[in-house]
């Protein structure tokens, strides 16, 4: 044995004995009453869950899902997430208002907190990363301790500062552990945990899903049920798209992906069958994949939009609720201290990440939509904390491009429904297949009659119709030498799967009106009558109709849509061509349940936020024709040069006007004169009349 590994198990052997001190106190606090009954309540509570995570550990371990039978393994899930469930979520202390309303204000929300931050160790029991399970639970009688002393010695409570003090300090603490763990979940290929899962199960034996950790619904089992039954040849279609359209963007973007390594991929459980085909052709193509879980720790950075593998959600309402928990300790000190991490992790791995080829991703839809509930009782950024997280999102960013360059990075991503969209998920299912694999060569040559008189144009004029409001002016970028520039690119089936828009960076500068859509799904929120009032380029007023209060629309826009930020350019106007998956939409009546990656292909659209070449505008971009695409700046993007930290906002959310809310879309020429494209939802430029032919068939016709 080596000295290091003599070190790698002498820290594992503490680690050991650490848990199981925390075992034998933990275990003592349910029969240990000290006098204020809704505190012990609370904590005897979760003794008992951390007294699960370690039986579910050693469950786990000991083989338990090869030998336990399938309802066993559904059974024992339901246990480990039902305090979230909406049925139980009422009287659970995993909801800051029934915390508060039993623990009072300041501790209710701070130990609703911590509950939550218990909550991420099911999936680090199923992993067997007892680090995790020692350093949570430690916290937790840590704070036990603070309530027991107080009220042993003075019949009192600690003061809130006191135990806000403990979950800043455990936050800051492990930071450094934290961070070269994610960092090498996302670069380092070896010791995958998941990545095993995908390769080395038996996917018609579905007790596999239970090995993950993650919640394990009906859209898991049916769909892993219904992908085992796809024949071999459409598993295969569904891989080699996804795999393909990965490849061929790092061939559009001109990058070269024989120095890359690993691709990361990111799935709800359900998808293997169609996964482990695309990490054998990713295995191919030089790649090894990573697979990481979806953070749900508050040290991994969880956000309401999941980055990795995950399960189903048992109560979206709890996400939400959560979501803005850092609240209790983000100040300028832990933006420094993760930075500082986030850097000497990159670090540690700076070979790897180089090799980071991006991710694969395979998004899902069809899932009833979600209200929001907003909660007085749940934790909120401040002004001063909403800024301080905009500039670590920004530093952030910067840090990972130090190491992951964008103009050496590419990925893709593809949609599909899950069976809670209804009875028509079978043959939606397919239908999404066939959008997914539309003909390239048709799009391409329809998309570029569209270029051509586009580039006609010094500006675009959209208006909405049925109730959509849209009164817009896009200005665009002037284009010098039409023979060999271009100002859209023609975008068929790379990086955003399926084919079917063109699109640009818009000027801002001349940039004015109202965007309208009468009902969207962003970032998994359902959005009514959201309403964007643009000048300049620049989101000037916004509001929506999801709240009665004007000021909780506002909020719901700025935290979930603007990012925070005060304001966002238009960075992207583009014109999607995909009739065949809007008359798809509108056959079984899903258009609103569509993501916005299919969405957005409905209809022209309009992305809030950095440019499409956001990072990247250095590198030279051609359409099939040759030319180059010459509008992938804005007068924002260009600040990189005279003031970088003002050039980017690290986000970017596109927002579609469908075919049926759409009068007019036309091409503003210099002289004044028009090019009519789209008028009342149908193409009508020389050229595109193909487009129509979905739209004219007798199934969609009986539908509108």
């Amino acid at each position: 044995m080596t000295d290091e590994d003599e070190k790698m198990e002498t820290a594992e052997e503490l680690i050991r004995e650490r848990w199981e001190l925390c075992l034998d106190r933990i275990g003592q606090i349910p029969s240990e009453p000290f006098g204020e009954p809704t505190f012990e309540d609370y904590f005897s509570k979760m003794a008992v869950f951390l007294t699960q995570m370690e039986e579910t550990r050693c469950f786990v371990a000991g083989g338990g899902i090869r030998e336990a039978s399938l309802e066993e393994l559904a059974e024992r899930n339901r246990r480990l997430y039902g305090d979230i469930m909406p049925e139980q979520y009422g009287e659970s202390y995993a909801n800051p208002a029934y915390a508060v309303r039993m623990l009072g204000e300041e501790y209710g929300r701070m130990l609703s907190f911590l509950y939550a931050e218990l909550r991420s160790l099911i999936g680090f029991a199923h992993e067997g990363r007892l680090f995790e399970l020692v350093i949570r639970g430690e916290l937790f009688l840590e704070v036990y301790t603070a309530f027991l002393y107080e009220w042993e010695e003075k019949h009192g409570l600690p003061s809130p500062e006191e135990i806000r003090q403990i979950l800043y300090f455990f936050v800051n603490d492990y930071a450094d552990e934290t961070a070269r763990q994610r960092i090498r979940e996302l670069v380092e290929p070896e010791g995958n945990f998941a990545a095993d899962i995908l390769s080395g199960s038996d996917f018609t034996d579905l007790r596999y899903l239970y090995a993950y950790g993650e919640y394990v619904g009906g859209n898991e089992l049916e769909t892993a049920r219904f992908l085992t039954g796809l024949s071999p040849e459409t598993l295969r279609l569904m891989a080699d798209t996804c795999t393909e359209g990965y490849r061929r963007g790092f061939e559009v973007g001109n990058k070269d992906l024989s120095v890359k390594g690993t691709v990361e991929l990111r799935y709800r459980l359900g998808f293997e069958p169609m996964m482990r085909l695309a990490a054998e052709n990713f295995k191919r193509l030089g790649l090894a994949p990573t697979v990481h879980r979806a953070a749900s720790s508050i040290l991994y950075h969880p956000t309401l939009f999941k980055n990795g593998y995950y399960g189903g959600t048992p109560n979206r309402q709890y996400e939400f609720d959560h979501k803005d928990d850092r609240a209790l300790f983000l100040d300028k000190n832990y933006v420094n201290r993760t930075l500082e991490v986030t850097r000497s992790a990159f670090e540690e791995y700076r070979l790897q990440a180089r090799r980071y080829a991006g991710p694969a991703v395979v998004e899902t839809f069809g899932e009833p939509g979600f209200e929001p509930v907003n909660k007085a009782e749940c934790l909120r950024l401040s002004g001063e904390q909403n800024r301080l997280w905009v500039e670590y999102r920004a530093r952030a960013g910067e840090l990972q491009r130090e190491y992951i360059p964008e103009e050496e990075r590419s990925f893709t991503i593809i949609a599909f429904p899950v069976p809670e969209i209804g009875p028509c998920f079978s043959s939606l299912f397919y239908d999404i297949i066939r959008v997914n694999t539309l003909d390239y060569s048709l799009y391409q040559r329809i998309q570029q009659t569209l270029i051509e008189a586009l580039d006609q144009g010094t500006a675009c004029e959209i208006r909405g119709r049925e109730g959509n409001r849209t009164d817009l002016r896009v200005s665009l970028f002037p284009i010098r030498d039409k023979t060999r520039e271009t100002g859209f690119e023609n975008c068929v089936a790379d990086v955003n799967i399926p084919v079917g828009e063109v699109f640009t960076s818009p000027r801002l500068k001349g940039t004015e009106g109202l965007l309208h859509v009468r009902r969207v799904y962003l970032n998994g929120l359902e959005y009514r009558g959201l309403a964007l009032r643009f000048s300049d380029g620049m989101v000037r007023d916004y509001t929506c109709e999801n709240f009665e209060r004007e000021e909780e629309n506002r909020a719901f826009i700025r935290e979930n849509l603007l990012f925070r930020h005060d304001t966002l350019p238009m960075g992207e106007f583009a014109v999607g061509t995909n009739t065949t998956a809007y008359v798809a939409a509108r056959k079984y009546g899903v258009e609103d349940k569509l993501p916005i990656l299919i969405a957005e292909k409905m209809g022209p659209h309009f992305a809030v936020g950095d440019t499409c070449y956001s990072h990247a505008e250095e590198i030279r971009v051609f359409n099939p024709d040759g030319r180059e695409i010459a509008a992938r700046d804005n007068e924002i993007s260009l600040l990189r040069h005279t003031r970088p930290a003002e050039a980017y906002f690290n986000c970017h959310t596109d927002i579609t006007i469908p075919y049926d809310e759409l009068g007019e879309l036309s091409v503003v020429r210099e002289d004044g004169s028009k090019i009519t494209l789209i008028r009342d939802g149908r193409f009508v430029l020389a050229g595109t009349e193909e487009l129509n032919i979905p739209l004219d068939s007798p199934e969609n016709n009986k539908n509108l």
